[in-house]
């Protein structure tokens, strides 16, 4: 069974707004980190927004900040991410994750250790 699981993609048209949720209910590990990555075909897999687990504190890709918020409802056990005015070329696959280490390096997608199976977004213009 999957730890981490991500839902609330879809297809949206240039501009719109989309919430990305992952189910963080089901882990077994003790987090110090979640991210959210996404990868577009024949692209690398590249570094959305994490969260540190024991101070809260949130860093986002350059490309997406003031335009996606972080954060986690911890009366659902999800962490979301609100995506606003998106763009053609934000069309992926977005993967959730997780990490047990130090959590330094936030940006760094080989280091979480657990990952959810994805969720597609489309962005049409």
């Amino acid at each position: 069974q999957a730890e981490l699981v991500e839902s609330g993609g879809g297809e949206v048209q240039v501009g719109d707004s989309l919430t990305l949720s992952c189910d963080i209910s089901k882990t077994t590990f003790r987090p110090t980190a979640f991210g959210w990555f996404r990868q577009a075909p024949g692209k690398e897999r590249e570094f959305v927004a994490a969260v540190r687990w024991a101070d809260g504190h949130t860093l986002y890709a350059d490309s997406v900040k003031g335009r996606f918020t972080l954060s986690i409802d911890w009366a659902k056990s999800t962490v979301e991410l609100q995506m606003n005015n998106l763009k053609p070329e934000e069309t992926a696959v977005y993967y959730c994750a997780g990490r047990t280490d130090l959590a330094a390096f936030l940006t760094r997608h080989n280091l979480y250790t657990h990952w959810g199976q994805g969720t597609q977004v489309t962005v049409s213009s």
